[in-house]
């Protein structure tokens, strides 16, 4: 089969508006972006008000960023989202800078603040497209979205069914039914295809909303956080409310950061690039990386961490087969929407962990194998057999990692643990350029 015929609506194909919408909904629905600002305000021990605030910041910064960069920047069908890596560092910033009202999240949007002009910068170099394509061949970016959707794995099983709340075995229930629903919409699309669209593109939300509803059988939704939830609210926790203050350790701390975050980011983009049958330009490649530091500048002002390429859509595409730009829009006014719209933000957050798990499993192993599947169509070199291989090990490790390991670690040391595809691009990227290039098996 054509690579291509995988795709029901490419990126650059018009769709009704009202189908946009809805499939738009369906990627915020697919994605978990309230968890890292769930997590950062458990970390700094946030009041409703600072938690809400954080959460309406995310949103927005979100939804801002997707719509800059699938329209205007990179100009592919990219969403932005919150990242799991900035967290522990943005909480050591604010509890050592005085903690959260005494100064600390100001010292924190000051250091946000620089990376993210740096990474506005950096594109206006022209510089970026000049590293990819020197340190990035085909085998090397392959190798990154491959590790990607590996990382991925088991944050869908442990965080979302395994070690989620609740009794572990209904858990697995529901993540199961959930999945079960995907598969059978997918098997439904490729068996009768008059329904195609309808089974293929809607799988994703299909199956939540029927893993919601059998959750809700159980007793397993939350009602009564939705119900007291205001329908509408301003964000009250931007920049303007925390202030800005520039620390040489905290900025240098997230100069680091956003390193960490660009290497991952970029996989995502050729996640995207892959699934989507489109090799990236270097004009793309910088204006992406205005884009990232632009939406990060955002976040900042929103009072938020940064928002990054989010892999999980390059898995949504694959199931869905819509990789339409205006969809991608339409899931960044939603996420503008929810930003204000606070009882739909506590609708999200109040579906069960197992049932966005059990789609959260199969979206991460279809990265996983985009990554393959670039791999699968080029001529490997000896060489590569370890440049391939040993990211993907190492990728495993840092999963497996006992925490009191990486706890015991400098910081520094701490941050690259903590992000598996950032260690594994490196690891691929260093290992092409000091490996032998010999006759291709």
């Amino acid at each position: 089969m054509d690579e291509k015929a995988q795709l029901l609506i490419g990126p650059d194909e018009k769709v009704p508006t009202g189908e946009a919408v809805l499939l738009g909904l369906q990627h915020v629905l697919a994605m978990d972006v309230y968890v890292p600002p769930i997590i950062l305000g458990g970390l700094l021990a946030m009041g409703a008000a600072d938690s809400t605030g954080l959460l309406q910041a995310t949103f927005l910064a979100c939804g801002i960023g997707t719509i800059l960069q699938t329209a205007y920047f990179m100009k592919i069908p990219v969403s932005q989202g919150p990242s799991f890596v900035p967290l522990t560092a943005a909480a050591g910033v604010v509890l050592a800078s005085g903690g959260l009202h005494g100064g600390g999240m100001s010292t924190l949007m000051g250091a946000l603040l620089v990376g993210a002009i740096l990474l506005i910068l950096l594109g206006l170099s022209g510089f970026f497209q000049k590293i990819i394509n020197r340190l990035v061949p085909a085998v090397v970016g392959g190798t990154i979205i491959t590790c990607v959707g590996l990382s991925l794995i088991p944050s869908a099983l442990n965080d979302n069914i395994f070690e989620a709340k609740g009794d572990v075995y209904q858990n697995m229930e529901l993540a199961g039914i959930t999945a079960a629903i995907l598969i059978v919409c997918v098997a439904i699309s490729i068996r009768f295809p008059k329904v195609q669209k309808l089974f293929k593109t809607g799988s994703i939300v299909i199956a939540l909303l029927v893993g919601t509803a059998i959750s809700a059988s159980m007793g397993r939704f939350d009602a009564s956080s939705v119900a007291a939830a205001p329908w509408f609210s301003l964000p009250q926790r931007t920049i303007f409310h925390w202030g800005i203050h520039f620390d040489m350790t905290a900025i240098f701390t997230f100069i680091i950061i956003y390193a960490i975050l660009t290497t991952e980011t970029t996989g995502t983009w050729f996640a995207m690039g892959a699934v989507t049958n489109h090799e990236i330009t270097d004009k793309q490649w910088n204006r992406g990386i205005i884009g990232e530091g632009l939406s990060c500048l955002i976040a900042t002002i929103t009072g938020t961490t940064p928002v990054t390429g989010y892999s999980t859509n390059a898995g949504i595409i694959s199931i869905t087969g819509v990789a339409s730009k205006i969809v991608f829009v339409a899931a960044g006014v939603w996420f503008i929407i929810l930003g204000f719209c606070t009882k739909l933000s506590a609708f999200l957050a109040a579906i069960p962990a197992p049932v966005i798990g059990g789609v959260f499993a199969i979206i991460t192993v279809t990265i996983m194998l985009n990554g393959l599947n670039v791999i699968r169509n080029l001529k490997v070199r000896e060489s590569d057999l370890y440049i391939i291989g040993l990211p993907i090990v190492i990728t495993i490790a840092l999963v497996l990692i006992p925490q009191k390991i990486v706890h015991g670690a400098p910081q520094m040391v701490q941050y690259l643990l903590g992000s598996p595809v950032a260690m594994a691009a490196i690891t691929a990227i260093v290992l092409n350029l000091i490996m032998p290039k010999r006759a291709k098996i």
